[in-house]
Formats: C-alpha cells, sequence, structure tokens
C-alpha cells in the first residue's frame, strides 16, 4: 500500500511505526471520550482482529502506533481501524455534548473538498507515515519517541504518568490497551551506541 506522503508498507508482516493524524490538526483527543474510543478499538483489534500493538501514544490530534498484523494485512487491517474509528467519533461528536460541534463538522466536511471521493466527512489525513521496524534499535528508539511525546508537550513529567499511552504497559507492568512487551534489551556499557530506556519512563 502506497502512502500519499510516500511511505509504504511493502511486507504486510512486519511491525511498522505509524502516524495517524485528524485532517487539518483538528485538536479532537483533548476529550477523554474520542481517546476512549481509540484505546477500546485498539483492544478490538487486538482480540479480534490480529493486531499486535507493541508502543502508542494519543496525543491532541494524532495517534503514534507500533502494530503488527499476525494475519499479514496491515494495510487492510489500519484501514478498518481508521474507517471504523472515524464513524464511531463522528457519531460522537453529532450526538453527544460538544461544545465545538459546528466548527468540527464544518473542518470535517470541508476536509472532502480536496479529493473526489464523494464523503460527508473526512476524519483521518489519508496515509500513515509507516516506517518498517527494522531492528531491536530502531524499535526502542520508536518507543523512546512515542512515550515521550506527553513529556515533550508538557503534558507530564514522566512519560508513564500519561494513562493514554503504552508507557504505563512498560514501567508499571498495567494500561488502557494489551501492548505486547518487548524485552528491554541487554545493556553493554562498553558499546557508546547500547540501547538505554530513556529516565523520563
Amino acid at each position: 500500500m502506497l502512502s500519499t506522503d510516500g511511505y509504504k508498507i511493502r511486507d504486510q508482516t512486519k511491525p511498522h511505526f505509524l502516524t495517524l493524524t485528524i485532517v487539518n490538526w483538528i485538536d479532537i483527543f483533548t476529550r477523554q471520550r474520542y481517546r476512549d474510543i481509540i484505546e477500546d478499538s485498539l483492544n478490538f483489534c487486538i482480540d479480534k482482529k490480529g493486531m499486535v500493538v507493541f508502543g502508542y501514544v494519543i496525543m491532541s490530534n494524532h495517534l503514534h502506533l507500533i502494530a503488527q498484523d499476525s494475519r499479514g494485512d496491515l494495510s487492510a487491517l489500519l484501514r478498518d481501524f481508521k474507517k471504523f474509528t472515524a464513524k464511531k467519533i463522528i457519531e460522537s461528536i453529532r450526538c453527544e455534548p460538544e461544545s465545538r460541534r459546528e466548527w468540527v463538522l464544518d473542518l470535517l466536511s470541508k476536509a472532502t473538498q480536496t479529493h473526489g471521493r464523494n464523503k460527508v466527512y473526512q476524519f483521518w489525513k489519508y496515509g500513515n507515515h509507516p516506517e518498517e521496524i527494522h531492528s531491536e534499535k530502531f524499535m526502542w528508539r520508536k518507543l523512546d519517541y512515542i512515550h515521550l511525546n506527553p513529556v515533550r508537550a508538557g503534558l507530564v513529567v514522566k512519560a508513564s504518568d500519561y494513562c493514554y499511552s503504552s508507557a504505563g504497559n512498560y514501567v508499571n507492568g498495567d494500561g488502557n490497551v494489551k501492548v505486547s512487551i518487548i524485552d528491554n534489551p541487554v545493556i553493554d556499557i562498553s558499546k557508546p551506541d547500547s540501547l538505554w530506556k530513556s529516565i523520563a519512563w
């Protein structure tokens, strides 16, 4: 599957670092109920659709994810996930109390005008900026990047204090999503490029 940003999932069986972004960078996920929809959907995909999640974080307008499809079709799995979550969140915006309803729905509606697809609303931007996880070192680099997002944004001091990410799974052994934990790498202090988990976790 070729992404609109030029990145491509070449091996559908491999884990990938993915970024799912809301159109126009709308801060949808400042509301807890929309974050909950994402986490519930991740757990459903893990339980029923063969998704394996190694790490994730939900920020105000995007989702970072390290995921794999045990059934070997990551592109289709992501397509279904995005379609379902978009429908569910838009339904929640329309039917539940939302002070920004008109503004958000107007932006989601206008986003459909940039392409020829026949849609009322577009929630997610096209493409997922997929990067294949090709080594343990690259996996831990991406996990560190994901988990430190809320720290860099000034939301928490320690990554594990942010409950809408997998940092708590790695540090405390629990979290909202059923994450598959990667074993901590063996540290060899004689090697300058040895893998260290950030102290800010």
